[in-house]
């Protein structure tokens, strides 16, 4: 599979371009920080995006979705990025999206995504870092189940019409079976969120479940078997969030070039300097290796080849690693201002940071991928 878009997908990323730089600048960011907005994005816009088409992206067509793949959601995802853009496009349109293919959950709740009317957020994770543990409790109760425990880091979860959440049915909090994923409406009775702004501005919340109880229908899947959903979900939420960092480096990249291009020391432009340069092209270089490896992931996600999930893991690693380089050296390059308002790209650090943790930093992909080896 050759290493670059298509004519189509060119196509694609040249409408989202121009889209989102219109419309979710990062001038947007900042305004929707500045007014210490309680929703963390626009759902006016969030409904835009549903009219472009975006949210239907995963869908299949039959379901009313435009039926492509995950080549093309990152062509979306980088735009965001590029643009800091707040959006529930990664944990709705990408993640949730993924987990509920094939379900029966996927007629109730595709419609309402694919009209931009509904929000989804992901209820993963437990501990301090990103771990496969599992220990919120799914007890049966009646026909359903009654979950009791507390997640965190949920993007959104405070304003999700839609949770999905891991819980455990059978085991201990460690094992890998005995995991089932839940689809939890926001009006279910004993859920509580509690939002934080994190360090990029946006908003994740702390979840309680104090014995929500679910009926058998919210079961994603099958009882105990929910890590093939789960893992439907975080490989499409790993290379989303990968090719949303691939964009926010880019645009740091650009800033700083273009600010080397502008900016004279002792009468002579800083970009004339022969050891900037050298770095310029370094990172150049680093962006380069990893936009083709998360390209490689989307493509074999979307072939559904065995290998993707040691691609994935590839390409959070090594975007991860990159787009520091690139957010790091343009904060340097940039000099003092570069972590004051008056320049954005202190904004493009803070964002990656955020990206670089979600669903795994680099440590914990080459740990994985290290394990995958026998190591």
């Amino acid at each position: 599979m050759p290493l670059y878009l298509n004519e189509d997908q060119t196509m694609l990323r040249e409408s989202a371009r121009e889209f989102v730089a219109e419309q979710m600048p990062v001038s947007h960011m900042r305004a929707l920080r500045d007014a210490d907005d309680a929703t963390g994005f626009d759902p006016k816009l969030w409904k835009q995006f549903a009219e472009m088409g975006f949210t239907g992206i995963l869908i299949g067509e039959d379901q009313g979705g435009l039926g492509l793949g995950h080549v093309e959601a990152g062509v979306v995802l980088e735009e965001i990025g590029r643009n800091l853009s707040p959006s529930p496009f990664l944990s709705t349109a990408i993640s949730a999206v993924e987990a509920l293919k094939g379900s029966a959950q996927a007629e109730h709740w595709f419609p309402g995504i694919l009209a931009g009317e509904t929000v989804a957020a992901l209820a993963i994770d437990e501990g301090a870092k990103h771990r496969a543990s599992v220990g919120l409790k799914a007890e049966r109760s009646g026909n359903g189940f009654k979950l009791t425990g507390k997640k965190q880091f949920v993007a959104h979860g405070h304003v999700a019409d839609l949770l999905i959440v891991a819980a455990r049915t059978a085991g201990s909090a460690d094992d890998e079976e005995g995991v089932t994923l839940f689809a939890v409406p926001k009006d279910a009775a004993g859920l509580s969120a509690t939002p934080e702004r994190l360090t990029d501005a946006s908003l994740a919340a702390r979840m309680e479940f104090d014995g929500v109880e679910v009926d058998a229908d919210a079961v994603i899947g099958e009882v105990d078997a929910g890590r093939d959903p789960l893992n439907r979900l975080l490989r499409a939420g790993r290379t989303g969030a990968a090719a949303e960092m691939l964009g926010v480096g880019g645009g740091a990249m650009d800033m700083t070039v273009n600010y080397l291009k502008e900016r004279k020391q002792f009468g002579e432009l800083i970009g004339s300097f022969q050891a900037l340069q050298h770095r310029a092209a370094h990172l150049y270089s680093e962006m380069e290796v990893a936009r083709a490896a998360v390209l490689k992931a989307q493509q074999l996600l979307d072939a559904g080849d065995e290998r993707a999930d040691g691609a994935v893991s590839v390409a959070k690693a090594m975007t991860g690693m990159a787009t520091m380089l690139a957010v790091q050296e343009g904060v340097q390059m940039h000099g003092g201002i570069g972590m004051t308002d008056e320049y954005d790209i202190g904004f493009y650090m803070k964002r990656q940071r955020v990206l670089a943790e979600l669903f795994g930093d680099a440590n914990f992909h080459a740990d994985r991928l290290a394990r995958a080896e026998g190591y």
